[in-house]
Protein backbone atom coordinates (compact mmCIF):
# COMPACT_ATOMS: atom_id res chain seq x y z
CA UNK A 1 0.00 0.00 0.00
CA UNK A 2 2.49 2.60 -1.21
CA UNK A 3 1.27 6.18 -1.10
CA UNK A 4 1.80 8.34 -4.17
CA UNK A 5 2.83 11.80 -2.93
CA UNK A 6 0.24 13.62 -5.04
CA UNK A 7 -2.60 11.10 -5.33
CA UNK A 8 -3.87 9.80 -2.00
CA UNK A 9 -5.47 6.34 -1.99
CA UNK A 10 -8.55 7.56 -0.12
CA UNK A 11 -11.58 9.54 -1.25
CA UNK A 12 -10.54 12.69 0.60
CA UNK A 13 -10.47 15.99 -1.26
CA UNK A 14 -8.10 18.96 -0.72
CA UNK A 15 -4.94 16.83 -0.88
CA UNK A 16 -2.54 19.30 -2.47
CA UNK A 17 0.86 18.68 -4.00
CA UNK A 18 2.41 20.53 -1.06
CA UNK A 19 0.56 18.28 1.39
CA UNK A 20 1.71 15.19 -0.48
CA UNK A 21 5.31 16.33 -0.56
CA UNK A 22 5.34 17.23 3.16
CA UNK A 23 3.88 13.83 4.11
CA UNK A 24 6.47 12.07 1.95
CA UNK A 25 9.23 13.92 3.82
CA UNK A 26 7.66 13.24 7.24
CA UNK A 27 7.30 9.51 6.55
CA UNK A 28 11.02 9.44 5.87
CA UNK A 29 12.03 11.64 8.81
CA UNK A 30 9.78 9.85 11.33
CA UNK A 31 10.76 6.32 10.28
CA UNK A 32 10.62 3.95 13.24
CA UNK A 33 8.25 6.25 15.19
CA UNK A 34 11.17 7.80 17.06
CA UNK A 35 9.33 11.09 17.84
CA UNK A 36 6.65 9.22 19.81
CA UNK A 37 9.27 7.24 21.70
CA UNK A 38 11.18 10.42 22.52
CA UNK A 39 8.05 12.16 23.79
CA UNK A 40 7.23 9.07 25.84
CA UNK A 41 10.29 9.81 27.99
CA UNK A 42 9.22 13.37 28.84
CA UNK A 43 7.71 14.21 32.26
CA UNK A 44 3.92 14.35 32.22
CA UNK A 45 3.80 12.71 28.80
CA UNK A 46 0.71 10.60 29.60
CA UNK A 47 -1.39 13.48 30.91
CA UNK A 48 -4.89 13.30 29.44
CA UNK A 49 -7.68 15.41 30.87
CA UNK A 50 -11.17 14.04 31.41
CA UNK A 51 -13.80 16.74 30.86
CA UNK A 52 -17.19 16.10 32.47
CA UNK A 53 -20.26 17.97 31.24
CA UNK A 54 -23.91 17.71 32.23
CA UNK A 55 -26.25 18.76 29.44
CA UNK A 56 -29.94 19.46 30.11
CA UNK A 57 -31.68 19.36 26.74
CA UNK A 58 -35.22 20.15 27.82
CA UNK A 59 -36.00 21.13 31.45
CA UNK A 60 -39.71 20.57 30.76
CA UNK A 61 -39.10 16.91 29.86
CA UNK A 62 -36.88 15.34 32.51
CA UNK A 63 -35.07 12.21 31.35
CA UNK A 64 -35.78 9.35 33.79
CA UNK A 65 -32.52 7.61 32.85
CA UNK A 66 -29.58 9.93 32.10
CA UNK A 67 -27.68 9.14 28.91
CA UNK A 68 -23.94 8.81 29.35
CA UNK A 69 -21.76 9.55 26.32
CA UNK A 70 -17.96 9.30 26.13
CA UNK A 71 -16.26 11.16 23.30
CA UNK A 72 -12.70 11.05 21.95
CA UNK A 73 -11.24 12.47 18.76
CA UNK A 74 -7.96 12.78 16.87
CA UNK A 75 -6.22 9.65 18.15
CA UNK A 76 -3.59 9.95 15.40
CA UNK A 77 -2.03 6.52 15.75
CA UNK A 78 1.33 7.01 14.15
CA UNK A 79 4.87 8.27 14.58
CA UNK A 80 4.10 11.32 16.76
CA UNK A 81 1.66 9.95 19.38
CA UNK A 82 3.10 7.93 22.30
CA UNK A 83 1.41 4.71 23.34
CA UNK A 84 1.23 5.97 26.93
CA UNK A 85 -1.05 8.83 25.87
CA UNK A 86 -3.35 6.47 24.00
CA UNK A 87 -3.30 4.01 26.92
CA UNK A 88 -4.38 6.76 29.33
CA UNK A 89 -7.10 8.09 27.03
CA UNK A 90 -8.65 4.67 26.54
CA UNK A 91 -8.38 3.89 30.25
CA UNK A 92 -10.43 7.04 30.95
CA UNK A 93 -12.98 6.07 28.31
CA UNK A 94 -13.37 2.61 29.85
CA UNK A 95 -13.61 4.00 33.38
CA UNK A 96 -16.47 6.22 32.27
CA UNK A 97 -18.57 3.11 31.46
CA UNK A 98 -20.60 5.00 28.86
CA UNK A 99 -23.89 4.00 27.27
CA UNK A 100 -22.49 5.34 24.00
CA UNK A 101 -18.89 5.70 22.84
CA UNK A 102 -18.48 8.28 20.07
CA UNK A 103 -15.25 8.70 18.09
CA UNK A 104 -14.60 11.90 16.16
CA UNK A 105 -12.18 10.80 13.43
CA UNK A 106 -8.52 11.24 12.51
CA UNK A 107 -7.54 7.81 13.78
CA UNK A 108 -4.13 7.86 12.11
CA UNK A 109 -1.42 10.25 11.04
CA UNK A 110 0.34 9.84 7.67
CA UNK A 111 -0.77 6.32 6.76
CA UNK A 112 -3.32 3.65 7.65
CA UNK A 113 -1.50 0.32 7.75
CA UNK A 114 -2.85 -3.10 8.75
CA UNK A 115 -0.91 -2.79 12.03
CA UNK A 116 -2.43 0.63 12.82
CA UNK A 117 -5.89 -0.71 11.93
CA UNK A 118 -5.46 -3.67 14.30
CA UNK A 119 -4.37 -1.34 17.10
CA UNK A 120 -7.42 0.85 16.52
CA UNK A 121 -9.69 -2.20 16.54
CA UNK A 122 -8.24 -3.57 19.76
CA UNK A 123 -8.41 -0.26 21.61
CA UNK A 124 -12.00 0.52 20.60
CA UNK A 125 -13.14 -3.04 21.22
CA UNK A 126 -11.92 -2.87 24.84
CA UNK A 127 -14.20 0.06 25.79
CA UNK A 128 -17.37 -1.27 27.48
CA UNK A 129 -20.19 0.55 25.69
CA UNK A 130 -23.44 -0.90 24.33
CA UNK A 131 -23.36 1.46 21.36
CA UNK A 132 -20.21 2.62 19.53
CA UNK A 133 -20.35 5.20 16.76
CA UNK A 134 -17.68 6.90 14.66
CA UNK A 135 -17.09 9.42 11.89
CA UNK A 136 -14.08 9.84 9.64
CA UNK A 137 -11.60 12.74 9.66
CA UNK A 138 -9.50 14.40 6.99
CA UNK A 139 -6.37 12.34 7.72
CA UNK A 140 -8.43 9.15 7.49
CA UNK A 141 -9.93 10.07 4.12
CA UNK A 142 -6.50 10.84 2.66
CA UNK A 143 -5.24 7.32 3.33
CA UNK A 144 -6.59 3.75 3.13
CA UNK A 145 -9.73 4.60 5.09
CA UNK A 146 -11.32 1.25 4.23
CA UNK A 147 -8.85 -0.40 6.61
CA UNK A 148 -9.96 1.93 9.38
CA UNK A 149 -13.65 1.51 8.66
CA UNK A 150 -13.27 -2.28 8.75
CA UNK A 151 -11.31 -2.09 12.01
CA UNK A 152 -13.99 0.06 13.63
CA UNK A 153 -16.70 -2.33 12.45
CA UNK A 154 -14.79 -5.29 13.91
CA UNK A 155 -14.60 -3.38 17.21
CA UNK A 156 -18.39 -2.99 17.22
CA UNK A 157 -18.47 0.65 16.07
CA UNK A 158 -20.74 1.83 13.29
CA UNK A 159 -19.24 4.45 10.97
CA UNK A 160 -21.75 7.18 10.18
CA UNK A 161 -21.40 9.01 6.86
CA UNK A 162 -24.31 11.47 6.63
CA UNK A 163 -26.36 8.90 8.51
CA UNK A 164 -27.94 8.40 11.92
CA UNK A 165 -28.64 5.70 14.50
CA UNK A 166 -31.61 5.49 16.88
CA UNK A 167 -30.48 4.42 20.35
CA UNK A 168 -31.98 1.37 22.06
CA UNK A 169 -34.32 1.58 25.08
CA UNK A 170 -34.38 3.37 27.49
CA UNK A 171 -32.94 6.09 25.22
CA UNK A 172 -34.95 5.22 22.11
CA UNK A 173 -36.17 8.82 21.76
CA UNK A 174 -32.57 9.80 20.92
CA UNK A 175 -30.93 9.67 17.50
CA UNK A 176 -27.24 10.31 16.93
CA UNK A 177 -26.19 11.49 13.49
CA UNK A 178 -22.75 11.55 11.93
CA UNK A 179 -21.70 14.08 9.30
CA UNK A 180 -18.99 13.45 6.72
CA UNK A 181 -15.83 15.54 7.11
CA UNK A 182 -16.60 19.14 6.02
CA UNK A 183 -13.25 19.78 4.35
CA UNK A 184 -12.23 16.54 2.65
CA UNK A 185 -15.53 14.66 2.50
CA UNK A 186 -19.05 15.31 1.17
CA UNK A 187 -21.15 16.50 4.13
CA UNK A 188 -24.94 16.38 3.73
CA UNK A 189 -26.74 17.78 6.75
CA UNK A 190 -30.23 17.30 5.33
CA UNK A 191 -29.61 13.60 4.66
CA UNK A 192 -28.11 13.01 8.10
CA UNK A 193 -31.00 14.74 9.88
CA UNK A 194 -33.58 12.91 7.77
CA UNK A 195 -32.04 9.62 8.93
CA UNK A 196 -32.99 10.58 12.51
CA UNK A 197 -36.65 10.00 11.67
CA UNK A 198 -39.08 11.18 14.32
CA UNK A 199 -36.57 11.03 17.20
CA UNK A 200 -37.40 13.69 19.80
CA UNK A 201 -33.72 14.32 20.54
CA UNK A 202 -31.01 14.70 17.90
CA UNK A 203 -27.34 14.65 18.81
CA UNK A 204 -24.56 14.97 16.26
CA UNK A 205 -20.89 14.25 15.67
CA UNK A 206 -18.61 15.68 13.00
CA UNK A 207 -14.85 15.69 12.79
CA UNK A 208 -14.54 19.48 12.62
CA UNK A 209 -16.44 22.48 14.00
CA UNK A 210 -16.69 23.54 10.35
CA UNK A 211 -19.67 21.17 10.34
CA UNK A 212 -21.76 23.66 12.35
CA UNK A 213 -23.35 25.34 9.27
CA UNK A 214 -24.67 21.94 8.15
CA UNK A 215 -26.36 21.40 11.53
CA UNK A 216 -27.57 24.87 12.46
CA UNK A 217 -31.37 25.21 12.49
CA UNK A 218 -32.00 21.48 11.99
CA UNK A 219 -33.04 20.60 15.54
CA UNK A 220 -29.67 19.19 16.60
CA UNK A 221 -29.17 19.87 20.31
CA UNK A 222 -25.50 18.89 20.75
CA UNK A 223 -22.67 18.59 18.22
CA UNK A 224 -19.39 16.87 19.18
CA UNK A 225 -16.29 17.77 17.15
CA UNK A 226 -12.48 17.72 17.22
CA UNK A 227 -9.86 18.48 14.54
CA UNK A 228 -8.40 21.63 16.12
CA UNK A 229 -6.14 19.99 18.74
CA UNK A 230 -6.80 23.19 20.71
CA UNK A 231 -4.04 24.58 18.54
CA UNK A 232 -1.65 21.84 19.81
CA UNK A 233 0.95 24.57 20.34
CA UNK A 234 -0.59 27.33 22.47
CA UNK A 235 0.54 30.14 24.74
CA UNK A 236 -0.56 30.36 28.39
CA UNK A 237 -4.16 31.30 28.77
CA UNK A 238 -4.45 29.11 26.77
CA UNK A 239 -4.09 31.07 23.53
CA UNK A 240 -3.72 28.83 20.46
CA UNK A 241 -1.24 30.06 17.87
CA UNK A 242 -2.41 28.20 14.75
CA UNK A 243 -5.81 26.51 14.51
CA UNK A 244 -7.01 24.75 11.34
CA UNK A 245 -10.29 25.68 9.69
CA UNK A 246 -12.21 28.97 9.65
CA UNK A 247 -14.63 27.92 12.39
CA UNK A 248 -11.87 26.14 14.30
CA UNK A 249 -10.30 29.56 14.75
CA UNK A 250 -13.59 30.81 16.18
CA UNK A 251 -14.08 27.79 18.45
CA UNK A 252 -10.62 26.26 19.06
CA UNK A 253 -11.69 24.10 22.02
CA UNK A 254 -14.29 23.73 24.73
CA UNK A 255 -18.06 24.12 25.09
CA UNK A 256 -19.92 26.81 23.14
CA UNK A 257 -23.48 27.91 22.45
CA UNK A 258 -24.35 28.73 18.83
CA UNK A 259 -28.01 29.73 18.46
CA UNK A 260 -30.02 26.55 19.20
CA UNK A 261 -26.92 24.32 19.16
CA UNK A 262 -24.50 23.37 21.92
CA UNK A 263 -21.06 22.76 20.39
CA UNK A 264 -18.18 20.86 21.95
CA UNK A 265 -14.69 21.00 20.42
CA UNK A 266 -12.19 18.48 21.77
CA UNK A 267 -8.46 19.12 21.87
CA UNK A 268 -8.07 15.50 20.81
CA UNK A 269 -5.66 12.85 22.03
CA UNK A 270 -2.74 12.58 19.59
CA UNK A 271 -0.62 14.96 17.56
CA UNK A 272 0.46 15.61 13.98
CA UNK A 273 3.57 17.13 12.42
CA UNK A 274 5.21 18.02 15.77
CA UNK A 275 5.24 15.39 18.55
CA UNK A 276 4.61 17.97 21.30
CA UNK A 277 1.84 20.01 22.89
CA UNK A 278 2.02 23.21 24.92
CA UNK A 279 -0.97 24.50 26.92
CA UNK A 280 -3.26 22.25 24.88
CA UNK A 281 -3.62 19.16 27.05
CA UNK A 282 -5.08 16.07 25.33
CA UNK A 283 -8.63 15.35 26.44
CA UNK A 284 -11.57 13.00 26.34
CA UNK A 285 -15.06 14.15 27.32
CA UNK A 286 -17.91 12.51 29.21
CA UNK A 287 -21.42 13.93 28.78
CA UNK A 288 -24.36 13.16 31.05
CA UNK A 289 -27.43 14.07 29.04
CA UNK A 290 -30.54 14.76 31.12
Amino acid sequence: MTLHPFHPPGRGRQYTALRGLSELVMRSLFHGDWPARAWDRMPGRALVERLDHRICLDPARPRPTPLRIAFASDLHLGPTTPESVLDRAFALLSEAAPDVLILGGDYVFLEATPARARELRDRVRAVPAKVKLAVMGNHDLWTHHGLLEDALAEAGARVLINDAVRLPSPHDDVAILGLDDPWTGEPDGARAVAACGDAAVRLGVCHSPDGVPFMRGRGVSLLLTGHTHGGQIALPGPRPIIVPGPLGKRWPFGLHREEDLTLFVSRGVGTTELPIRTFATPDIAVFTVT
